[in-house]
């Protein structure tokens, strides 16, 4: 152990270079005594469990040691804390001091930290997006301790590996790769680890998200590129399939690849029903997003061009459109459910059944009685907005009320011919992305007639289904390790 500092003073010469003389109030630091030796203590108020702090300090100061310390690199030894390090670095101790471990450092120089972080933060609870009927009521939070210990409640082997590393200039983000050993695809990792270290910025404020952008380069894709979870039975499932889970510290939802579109449309609430029930749960809601997608450009089309519908489908579509045309009305109403969406959002609780009833009685009525929209384009869009709130993905339900506008801008200007174009288009769009380098329209295409079955169809957990392909896992035998 090498000293640090020349001295107890020069380290507190140090302290007041970085964060300045009574500069910042948040930020102590103060003169202890460890045994019967005189100790600079650094610590930021409100990241440090003070309570536990005073504790320690307190038995120090009652018990007594026979030997010299001062001097001693045998000082760590005696030090009554299961959790300390010594630093021999000094810019490792300022990001270790701001992260909230308190820093000692004694007469002689010497400097070490202990782990005593308190975070404020709340207790796991059931994620509002991804509720279930029947399950475990904990959630991810903001903090990374609590949601590695949530992931390693469920999986209690020791394969499990949490790997930390440190983003950006001015956050110092800590962001954990979590992954069994044996299961991930090493090219996989690898790809991952190498994006951490090209990211460069000051700050990952938006957490997550920011970090999405980050290793795919997303710039202007729509479609989610990760999966969000809040949830960690699905977090520890995707694990043991032989998925990498990234925890990003101060947010409450995990980033899990490679994923495809398909694991978007997944539900835990599938894997707790019995498997006919789930999969018949799994059927409905891939039909509700195809639906979502094309239901309303397509009643659009049917009812601009009946020629197109059989003589038992003519009642299908408005006989008296209005002044308004009827693209302008789908386009406001469908504009106008995610201005409700928004809005419910930002309406205090107290508040938002009364929006509620202005939204119904406004949109639902009033709208049709002034001629503003006929009643089956309030009927469709509203459909179609039901069919997108089935999605379990809000990334993805938000994607497909995008690509539904283009679909109707496109049906509206070039009429069937731009309903077809527009829906071939997006699906080579689909499947030109590779995220991981990994196809996003897997098992559909590339086609793999055996994962594909398995993706539409919730299987037993007794057979032995093997890890997908697209984690390419050293070991894809899931019953057998």
């Amino acid at each position: 152990m090498e000293k640090l500092f020349q001295s107890k003073e020069a380290g507190e010469k140090w302290f007041y270079q970085c964060f300045g003389k009574d500069e910042t109030f948040d930020v102590e630091a103060r003169t202890v005594h460890l045994w019967n030796m005189p100790t600079l203590l650094i610590y930021i108020n409100g990241l440090v469990d003070d309570q536990g702090l005073l504790t320690l300090l307190t038995r120090m100061q009652w018990n007594e040691v026979q030997e010299d310390l001062e001097e001693s690199e045998q000082f760590l030894s005696y030090f009554p804390f299961q959790s300390v390090t010594a630093v021999e670095d000094r810019d490792t101790m300022l990001t270790t001091i701001l992260t909230g471990q308190p820093a000692f450092i004694t007469p002689s120089g010497y400097a070490f930290t202990i782990d005593m972080r308190a975070y404020p933060g709340r207790q796991p609870e059931e994620p509002d997006i991804e509720k279930v009927i029947r399950g475990s009521r904990d959630g991810f939070t903001e903090s990374l301790i609590q949601n590695t210990a949530l992931i390693r409640r469920r999986l209690r082997t020791e394969d499990l590996r949490f790997e930390v590393h440190k983003m950006t200039v001015n956050g110092k983000t800590d962001v954990a790769i979590s992954f069994i050993q044996g299961a991930v695809n090493a090219e996989h990792l690898a790809y991952i680890r190498t994006r951490l270290d090209e990211v460069v910025h000051d700050g990952l404020t938006m957490t997550d998200k920011s970090l999405e952008e980050f290793l795919f380069k997303q710039r202007f894709h729509p479609m989610p590129f990760v999966r969000y979870t809040e949830r960690p039975d699905i977090c520890a499932a995707h694990l043991l399939e032989g998925h990498i889970a990234i925890i990003v510290d101060t947010s409450p939802s995990v980033i899990l690849v490679p994923i495809t579109l398909f694991y978007h449309l997944q539900h835990a609430e599938e894997f707790r029903q019995a498997p006919l029930i789930g999969t018949f749960v799994r059927m409905v809601r891939f039909f509700g997003a195809l639906l979502s997608l094309v239901l309303l450009p397509f009643w659009f089309l049917v009812a601009t061009e009946q020629h197109y519908l059989p003589d038992f489908l003519s009642y299908i579509g408005p006989k008296d459109i209005g002044e308004i045309p009827l693209f302008l009305q789908l386009f406001m109403a469908d504009i106008g459910i995610e201005v409700l969406r928004m809005a419910a959002i930002h309406t205090p609780t107290p508040l938002s059944t009364a929006m509620g009833l202005v939204a119904a009685i406004v949109i639902g009525q009033v709208a049709i009685d002034v001629g503003l929209f006929t009643p089956e384009v309030v009927l469709y869009v509203a459909i179609s907005a039901i069919f997108t709130f089935a999605i379990p993905s809000y990334e993805l339900s938000i994607t497909t009320k995008v690509f539904r506008i283009i679909i109707l801008f496109a049906t509206a200007i070039f009429g069937a011919a731009g309903f077809f174009l527009s829906i071939a288009v997006l699906f080579y769009y689909l499947c030109s992305l590779k995220p991981m380098n990994v196809p996003y329209l897997w098992p559909a295409v590339p086609f793999f007639p055996h994962a594909m079955l398995r993706m539409l169809i919730r299987f037993p957990m007794t057979a032995d289904v093997p890890r997908p392909y697209i984690t390419q896992a050293p070991n894809r035998n899931r019953l057998k390790g």
